[in-house]
């Protein structure tokens, strides 16, 4: 018997999408729209239900501390139970590797965006894209939920740390991860498909979240943002106009609303502007629970929320745990002719044309050539080149006298501080587990180690994590100290913070410091935060932000001296939260450091 149409990789894709769609039942078109967590996609459910994705929670994994052996085993398992049903359907697995593949042990950590958008630098950030892209694929994984290219417009919003920037147009530049993720298009790729490059070695990009999210009213994660849709387009939209151009394969929508109205059922952004007129033609997909979270409290009249959503243009609904309550209401609304059957066909053609673009019915199983691209050397360096990059000196001495570089012969230095020595602080949210936490939750190399990596054996390095008067008096014999404080790790409405301080004494710890030691304090966090008090009390300010797990020998390269700083502040550094929010080219714009302020050493001159 001849082989079915859509399985043979020489014919066009549309034609492939076409002979697929036509042989599917109305149930096996439900389930294709399905993606449910990995703690419930039993072979049974997958098989049954026909389901088109799976994926991983930030607090799921296979095992505490599972190996990419051990994620490729259960990622293939489950596509093996995919390809054993009637038509063979590959699942896409997701996760959210925001800053590397987050979720693993030993994988590289780069810089969390607001970072890079720091070092802006597009080079860069194919090359960091490429390199996640492969040590995803080692684990099995084609689909990762990034890049974020929110424009967050307040510090206080709790993923402030995961937009690039304030300004639209450093988010346009930073978005050239998608190239490396996805490969670039051919240069006569005029069909308007998202694009995934041949050869196996590429992801499926996802920009989110559409749209708004990093201007909601105070910063509130979820909540309403107020604003024309004149200035929503060019503030908030024009980024994914750049990721459409690139070929981003998936959109997947905010929880928040624009004027009061949920963007996951917002039929006017999603289906007329994004689709019809951008001429969108990958898939849209909801966030956690998007469905649930349209209403306060979640979960309330779930089949009119469902309609709604699925009416309004979505394709890809990320349940994630309660997938009969999906299926069910889906027929009843398909049964009714509330949702229409071609409704249903435009999600599920958006579905398999990415699984077909991206060569998943050709390589549906883990790379396993790739495993030694986890965590490899190069991508260490390439991680340790964006810490070098992305900071950025904000004061450098007192007068005429600069203190950086640092010497590396001094006699006796004190490093201090919470955030010193922990490279989960330094890593922040999403690294490991959804939120992030303290400890050597992964592989990579403290600040102190860094520091104590770039002295001369001859210096002495002594560290106090929070050293009080009584040790400063019997130890006054410091030629400097490095005070490394910030914020506790956090993720998404967590986050959110009225207050933007900094953690675990980390003003004590500079006020205690710097009064009796010549002092640089460098500050780990995932935003600005409160530090003009303490300004004038320390000879020199650098902002790390959330460097990742090479951030001990990037930092310290760069404050010694072996290379200049080359980062500028991303967003505006405030002086007081009850200026919130601050944005470049506000009236009455008076900040502690402006937007695009960033110092240097002239290194070459020394």
């Amino acid at each position: 018997m001849a082989e079915a149409p859509y399985k043979d990789a020489s014919l066009p894709i549309e034609a492939r999408v076409s002979d697929l769609l036509s042989r599917m039942t109305i149930q096996e078109k439900i389930g294709q729209m399905a993606q449910i967590d990995r703690s419930v996609a039993s072979p049974e459910v997958i098989r049954d239900l026909g389901i088109g994705s799976v994926l991983n929670g930030g607090e799921s994994a296979p095992a505490p501390g599972a190996t990419p052996t051990m994620w490729a085993d259960m990622i293939d398992g489950f596509q093996e139970v995919a390809m054993s049903t009637r038509l063979g359907i590959p699942i896409f697995y997701g996760t959210d590797a925001v800053h590397g593949h987050n979720n693993i042990v030993g994988a590289t950590i780069f810089p969390h965006n607001i970072g890079l958008g720091a070092a802006r630098d597009e080079d860069l950030m194919v090359r960091i894209g490429r390199a996640t892209a492969l040590e995803i694929l080692a684990t099995g994984v084609p689909f990762p939920f990034s890049p974020c290219i929110a424009v967050s417009r307040d510090p206080r919003w709790g993923r402030c740390y995961e937009s690039y920037s304030e300004d639209t147009e450093t988010v346009r530049s930073m978005a050239k991860i998608i190239l490396g993720l996805q490969g670039f298009p051919p240069t006569d790729h005029t069909s308007g498909y998202p694009f995934v490059a041949e050869g196996g070695r590429y992801v499926m990009g996802c920009a989110k979240h559409y749209t708004g999210d990093g201007g909601t009213e105070e910063g509130v994660d979820e909540h309403n943002t107020v604003a024309s849709y004149e200035d929503l387009y060019r503030i908030h939209m024009l980024p994914y106009i750049d990721a459409m151009a690139m070929g981003v394969s998936s959109v997947m929508v905010s929880f928040s609303s624009w004027n009061g109205v949920k963007m996951h059922a917002h039929r006017f952004l999603l289906t007329e502007i994004l689709k019809q007129e951008m001429s969108f033609q990958g898939m849209l997909i909801t966030d956690w629970e998007g469905v649930d979270r349209i209403t306060d409290p979640p979960g309330l009249n779930y089949t009119d929320c469902l309609k709604a959503v699925i009416n309004a243009g979505m394709d890809m609904i990320m349940i994630p745990f309660k997938y009969e309550r999906f299926f069910t209401a889906m027929n009843y609304l398909i049964s009714s002719d509330q949702i229409l059957i071609s409704r249903i066909d435009d999600a599920v053609t958006r579905i398999l044309r990415v699984k077909f673009i991206s060569g998943l019915f050709e390589r549906p199983m883990a790379d396993r050539s790739l495993f030694d691209m986890f965590g490899h050397k190069k991508h260490k360096e390439l991680a340790r080149e964006a810490v070098r990059k992305s900071l950025v000196l904000l004061k450098n001495g007192k007068g005429d006298e600069k203190m950086l570089p640092l010497n590396k012969n001094a006699p006796k230095i004190l490093v201090a501080g919470s955030h010193a020595h922990n490279i989960g602080y330094q890593c922040g949210g999403w690294t490991i587990t959804w939120q992030g936490s303290s400890g050597n939750t992964t592989e990579g190399t403290t600040i102190l180690e860094g520091i104590k990596k770039a002295v001369s054996k001859q210096t002495q390095v002594v560290f106090e994590e929070s050293p009080d008067e009584k040790f400063l008096r019997e130890n006054s014999d410091f030629s400097y100290a490095i005070v490394v404080v910030g914020e506790l790790p956090y993720a998404e409405f967590l986050g959110d913070s009225k207050e933007l301080r900094l953690a675990v004494d980390g003003e004590e710890t500079i006020k205690t410091v710097c009064s009796k030691v010549k002092c640089l304090v460098i500050i780990v966090s995932g935003r600005p935060v409160v530090i003009e008090p303490y300004v004038d009390m320390m000879e020199a300010l650098v902002a790390a932000w959330l460097p990742g797990s090479e951030a001990g020998n990037g930092i310290a390269e760069v404050i010694f001296g072996d290379f200049d700083f080359h980062g500028k502040l991303s967003r505006t550094w405030f002086r007081r939260v009850d200026q919130l929010p601050m944005n470049f080219g506000d009236p009455h714009y008076d900040p502690l450091y402006p937007f695009g302020f960033g110092l240097q050493m002239n290194i070459s001159s020394l």
